[in-house]
């Protein structure tokens, strides 16, 4: 499923990224751009509609409501390998993927529901809370969790947050790669914050890569349409032998070690970072159709 159009441009935005080494940098066109006053009220709004517990039970369902009708067109197109490895996860746990498409979060929400029979939390930037019309709805009522740079809501709203969340033994998807690259196969080195509040609350991380696989069938723009399939890597654990810095450093290269690991198996190649146009899945058959009409 191609969401949001052409993706000529975001395309060239990460194989400028990753000419660069920039690979957590932002792809992505037209996000919104926001001051740090208006970062702050858009967060305030959006823990104050939690406060209206009746008003937000409503359209928490309504959200779902949404997600559950994109998820029924795309179960079919969803496989999950390693399910059995969370059988001895009960408590709560903070999940890691892969970032390519606004829709891998219902990749990995069926194997929470599958598992758990539950709705998982999701990380998201500041920013999504300010999308227009019914993305920015779901943004705000759906069970996310916004992040800022502010240090002062890190400490004192975000962090407390989480900490109910796994209490209540929640489960929190994080991305570590943490800017959305549209289709691209390869996962990236993943910043340190999702590490830090595994080892920070003692928590396991449960590490996912999606593999992306190509149909035969295309998108209305070109791409072909792709099948999904969840990998469950593993479930880590942090290693209380070393010090907090030491311990939040080896959980994400122990997970970077598993989806690079993972990557070269499923691909069939050694993971770099020199970009391929067949690094964007589906990429070439945008490409090829745009030859075809050429040459008609």
């Amino acid at each position: 499923m191609i969401i949001g159009g052409s993706k000529k441009d975001v395309i060239e935005n990460i194989k400028k990224n990753v000419e660069n080494h920039e690979l957590n940098k932002k792809a992505e066109l037209n996000d919104p751009v926001l001051s740090d006053e208006e970062k702050e009220k858009i967060i305030s709004h959006f823990f104050n509609i939690r406060k209206r517990k009746t008003s937000f039970a409503i359209k928490n369902k309504l959200a779902y409501t949404a997600v559950d009708e994109v998820s029924k067109q795309l179960d079919s197109f969803i496989e999950i390998e390693g399910l059995s490895n969370l059988d001895n996860i009960k408590d709560g746990a903070i999940i890691t993927s892969n970032h390519f498409n606004p829709i891998d979060n219902i990749i990995v929400r069926k194997l929470i529901l599958n598992k758990y029979h539950k709705n998982m939390y999701i990380v998201i930037q500041d920013t999504n809370l300010a999308m227009p019309g019914k993305i920015g709805f779901l943004m705000n009522y759906l069970n996310n969790v916004p992040i800022s740079k502010s240090p002062s809501y890190i400490n004192k709203i975000f962090n407390p947050y989480i900490k109910e969340l796994l209490d209540n033994k929640e489960y929190i998807l994080i991305y570590p790669e943490e800017e959305m690259w549209f289709n691209y196969r390869k996962p990236r080195p993943g910043k340190i914050g999702a590490y830090h509040i595994a080892c920070k609350y003692n928590v396991p991380i449960i590490s996912c890569f999606v593999e992306m696989i190509e149909e035969e069938d295309f998108e209305s723009n070109g791409f072909k349409k792709l099948r999904y399939k969840l990998h469950i890597l593993d479930v880590l654990y942090p290693d209380c032998t070393k010090s907090f810095k030491n311990r939040k450093e080896d959980l994400k290269n122990r997970d970077d070690f598993l989806k690079r690991e993972a990557y070269e198996k499923i691909y069939g190649k050694k993971l770099d970072y020199k970009f391929e146009s067949t690094d964007i899945a589906g990429y070439w058959a945008e490409i090829n159709i745009i030859y075809r009409r050429k040459r008609s």
